[in-house]
């Protein structure tokens, strides 16, 4: 069999992971109204409009709580003037206690009384307050900046507390989810570049933040969060992307030297009599011509290139290397 060759070389090579996966949101927030029961007045925002954290987005209608409020504000002046009343007939008992004119007892319920109407107070207060607060949720506000991204709700429908009206992209950012094999998820780090292809063509930088603590069981990939700026990335899309886990030394071979058989990947290395040893190799990143190949050779050996894919162990070989082939140095760039 005529075959070719190439030497195995160290090469310094950038170390990708490549991954595919969506972009979705980082948060998105579901806005309700806190009070139910009142009629939506106006709608202040839309689809796609940019919003402030306490901005107005919906007000409900507030007649019936301004009523509410006048009722108890009347009642809280009421029971200050029970509790103004009380006090003054505390004093004047404790005045005429000690000529004998009031007796224990009643200045005992005098005492209780004033407890009473005080106590009467502050529970008028209550009340006036979680009145005030009602009418402060009648208008539905940004928890935060964002950019609205559905809308659910109409000028005269009666809203429902918790009930869902719009959704928000909490500060317009989004995340591209990518799906990596268990066996690549301990080389990826947080702070690693990313670059994104989405599936018109865009190129999408990304800098990684987090991986996922658990692993799917079904596909035996894990979520890595990679955190990119939502230009023209939007939530759904699906994208490819490359991250960057590190620069070293690796052990280069040709592309076309690996032989695919039963699931694994074999390499023919050259030996003493032009007999070649089917070797067992464990594969990597693809760069240009080349594969990083992790276990199974060393620097120096020479493998079969073409024609590798008809050989078996133990044949000997024909090697020849003319003008049409590309030497070793072509395909795997030796480091100084």
């Amino acid at each position: 069999m005529t075959v070719t060759t190439a030497t195995i070389h160290n090469e310094s090579v950038t170390r990708t992971v490549e991954a595919t996966g969506s972009v979705q949101p980082w948060q998105e927030v579901i806005i309700g109204p806190e009070v139910g029961g009142y009629r939506v007045s106006a709608v202040l925002v839309d689809v796609g409009d940019k919003v402030k954290r306490g901005q107005t987005l919906v007000k409900l209608s507030a007649d019936m709580l301004d009523a509410e409020v006048a009722s108890k504000r009347a009642a809280l002046r009421s029971a200050e003037a029970r509790a103004a009343n009380a006090d003054a007939a505390l004093h004047r008992g404790e005045a005429v206690q000690a000529t004998g004119a009031l007796s224990k007892a009643n200045l005992d319920q005098l005492a209780a009384d004033q407890i009473t109407a005080r106590a009467q107070v502050e529970t008028a207060k209550s009340d006036l307050a979680t009145s005030e607060l009602r009418l402060k949720y009648t208008a539905v506000t940004a928890p935060d900046d964002g950019i609205i991204t559905s809308r659910m709700v109409s000028v005269g429908q009666l809203a429902q507390t918790g009930a869902e009206l719009l959704r928000m992209l909490r500060q317009g950012r989004v995340e591209w989810r990518a799906e990596v094999p268990e066996a690549r998820l301990a080389l990826i780090k947080p702070d690693q570049t990313v670059s994104i292809t989405s599936a018109d063509g865009s190129l999408i930088e990304g800098k990684v933040r987090t991986v996922a603590p658990t692993v799917a069981v079904n596909s035996r990939t894990a979520l890595v969060y990679v955190d990119i700026k939502s230009g023209t990335a939007r939530p759904g899309m699906f994208a490819r992307g490359v991250i960057s886990v590190g620069a070293g030394e690796a052990l280069m071979v040709p592309v076309t030297s690996v032989v695919l058989q039963d699931g694994y990947s074999y390499v023919f290395v050259l030996k003493q009599g032009d007999v070649v040893e089917r070797r067992l190799v464990q594969t990597a990143d693809v760069h240009g011509d080349g594969i990083v190949v992790t276990s199974g050779v060393k620097p120096g050996e020479v493998v079969a290139v073409k024609g590798a894919g008809f050989l078996k162990d133990r044949d000997t070989v024909k090697v020849v290397n003319d003008a049409a082939t590309p030497p070793a140095s072509a395909v795997v760039k030796a480091t100084p």
